[in-house]
């Protein structure tokens, strides 16, 4: 893999309009496996490609689960009243052939919020409802987590993910010729596409600046939805390639979601 520049993809903000929403996504994570490609297959259409690693002389695939809480989710443009609510995401790092953009293949989504139905029935998002707990011990003086603990009650995707953090900060990403290319990879996809539960394919864009993030530690993680689709044993669970936390930041989504076939 060639080195990824942060430069080569910070981009201004694109002006938000219509329904476009601002939000800040507090107790963010980003725990990502590194498994056989093959367990993957199917999963998207052709048009896209994993985007691979070498880990030990193999290609892996990754997926990451990322868990937060939405907070003061409200309108980018008009005067709205905000919302909090949980949320876990699961997606796959893939390439779109036909622009050659990095991007995520989004499995889905969990949102403990009324206003799933927007999202679950108006626009027929793969996203479902889950109960979200977060119970978390965040050190503003020393900018680490003592505790992160994340429950979620669901049909769909239960979870549990708990992780610290120790005060040694130095991030070690297996597979890239150096760290900034692995955060430029795992932290600045823009693009996300997946089937609808109509099995449209579709697609929305997000906008963010450089994520401040640090490395964790995992202790316990149980992700229902990776197992049951053979993506993540149980036992590979409890060993992820990398583990990144920050403790809040700001997303501009554009919407409504694109629909491209």
């Amino acid at each position: 893999m060639d080195s990824l520049k942060f430069k080569d993809y910070l981009s201004e903000r694109p002006i938000p309009k219509g329904i476009d929403v601002l939000c800040k996504l507090q107790h963010f994570a980003i725990i990502t496996y590194a498994v056989p490609p093959e367990r993957f297959n199917g999963l998207f259409p052709d048009r896209f490609k994993l985007d691979t690693v070498q880990i030990d002389g193999k290609d892996k695939a990754l997926i990451s689960v990322v868990p937060f809480i939405d907070v003061d989710f409200t309108s980018a443009v008009y005067p709205f009243p905000k919302f909090t609510m949980g949320q876990t995401n699961y997606r796959i790092y893939i390439i779109d052939t036909e622009t050659n953009e990095r991007c995520v293949w989004f499995l889905g989504t969990t949102l403990d919020s009324w206003t799933l139905a927007i999202p679950h029935f108006a626009w027929k998002l793969p996203w479902y409802r889950g109960k979200v707990t977060f119970n978390c011990d965040f050190d503003s003086s020393k900018n680490i987590y003592h505790r992160y603990h994340m429950i979620t009650v669901a049909d769909w995707a239960p979870a549990e993910v708990e992780l610290k953090q120790i005060e040694d900060k130095k991030i070690s990403l297996e597979g890239f010729p150096d760290t900034e290319t692995g955060l430029v990879y795992l932290t600045h996809p823009l693009a996300g596409f997946y089937h609808r539960r109509d099995n449209k394919l579709g697609t929305y864009r997000v906008w963010h600046k450089a994520l401040n993030v640090t490395p964790a530690q995992l202790q316990y993680a149980k992700f229902g939805l990776l197992s049951r689709l053979g993506l993540v044993t149980e036992k590979e669970q409890q060993v992820p390639h990398s583990v990144l936390v920050e403790p809040i930041n700001e997303f501009t989504i554009y919407l409504p979601p694109k629909v491209l076939k």
